[in-house]
């Protein structure tokens, strides 16, 4: 995948609007706001007043998103706000006749999700989930290892999006809540991956668990997605204080093991800009390796750059192209989480039905 950084300006910008102020919005969606030109930033939804007003003097500033999303002009609003709130504000987003970018999950359960597809059809505006994981250099890899059949035929994938986390925090994602815990937070990341790899499985095993001391939500889960000819395997959980296992993919014809994180989140932190093409690329030491019989062969990690999905989102609104997150991708992904925890709830194996 090639990752353009600029693009010419023959158009005005999108009047762009995001609710929520927290690190979603200023780690994963305003740095690329403020980089890309086919945006133009005209107001934010947060109770931090004082640093919204320092760090973006010339967007308006709401108090409430309702008031942002009633109010305002902005054309595209990003929601980055709790997940409990996701349905609400972008039904009442879509009514308002603004196009929708939501943080993953999409929604807490499937019926909500099937109401906003249709709304955004209705009203034929961009309804998508910022599946940013799609756009990560060692995706790309696999990606592309897979479509020229390096491994040959796959048998085994597994992912894992691991932390070591040992104590609670006292914060939404950690406590229980309608979409908290990792499930549906780093579930969605997971779980895209294996679809767009492979599509949806036809059936589901699931382990869902609360393993801290003073837990109250899921901070546990292994999934194992059965296809015909494969399995893949979806881990998250917060006491892995090892390297993360990033992707372990095995074939006829080889293994391919890949530790680490993409670099594009800490370099974010770190206050790097989507500013050069390669600010996204990986370092050596992190390449993931192919094995195969008596053989090690070094794997160079694509390059990544989740500006590929502003740009996509652009395209969409701009020019009418298709946007390669849809909702009703994500709305599958929903449905498998739906199914994990109710595998895990009644110990068994359940078929998935796919309606796609």
């Amino acid at each position: 995948m090639t990752i353009n950084t600029h693009s010419p300006i023959t158009y005005t910008p999108i009047k762009t609007a995001i609710i929520g102020y927290g690190y979603s919005a200023k780690i994963f969606h305003l740095p690329f706001i403020r980089h890309l030109p086919e945006f133009d930033l005209v107001a934010i939804s947060s109770s931090q007043h004082d640093a919204v007003s320092k760090d973006w003097p010339n967007a308006q500033l709401y108090v409430s998103p309702e008031a942002l999303i009633t109010q305002s002009d902005a054309e595209l609003v990003i929601i980055t706000a709790p997940n409990d709130v996701h349905f609400h504000l972008a039904k009442l987003a879509l009514e308002n006749d603004k196009h929708v970018i939501l943080e993953k999950p999409f929604v807490t359960n499937s019926r909500d999700g099937e109401t906003l597809i249709a709304l955004g059809h209705a009203k034929q505006k961009l309804l998508s989930v910022f599946q940013n994981r799609r756009y990560d250099g060692d995706f790309l890899t696999v990606q592309k290892l897979i479509r020229e059949e390096r491994l040959g035929d796959i048998k085994v994938f597994e992912a894992h999006f691991d932390r070591f986390r040992p104590q609670v925090r006292q914060r939404w994602r950690e406590q229980a809540s309608d979409g908290g815990g990792i499930l549906f937070d780093l579930g969605p990341h997971l779980i895209d991956q294996a679809l767009q790899l492979f599509g949806m499985p036809q059936s589901i095993t699931a382990q869902c668990r609360i393993v801290r001391d003073g837990g109250s939500t899921i901070d546990f889960f292994n999934l194992v997605l059965h296809y015909a000819d494969k399995i893949a395997i979806l881990h998250a959980d917060m006491l892995s204080a090892t390297p993360n296992r990033r992707f372990t993919i095995q074939g006829i014809k080889g293994t391919y093991q890949k530790f680490g994180l993409d670099p594009q989140e800490s370099r974010l932190i770190a206050g790097l800009t989507p500013s050069q093409a390669n600010w996204a690329d990986e370092d050596a030491s992190q390449y993931g390796h192919i094995y195969s019989e008596g053989e090690t062969k070094v794997v160079v990690t694509e390059r990544g750059g989740y500006q590929g999905y502003f740009q996509a989102t652009a395209n969409s609104i701009l020019h009418g192209a298709a946007h390669p997150v849809t909702a009703e991708q994500a709305l599958n992904g929903i449905k498998l989480i739906e199914l994990a925890l109710k595998s895990s709830e009644l110990g068994r194996t359940l078929p998935v039905v796919d309606k796609s």
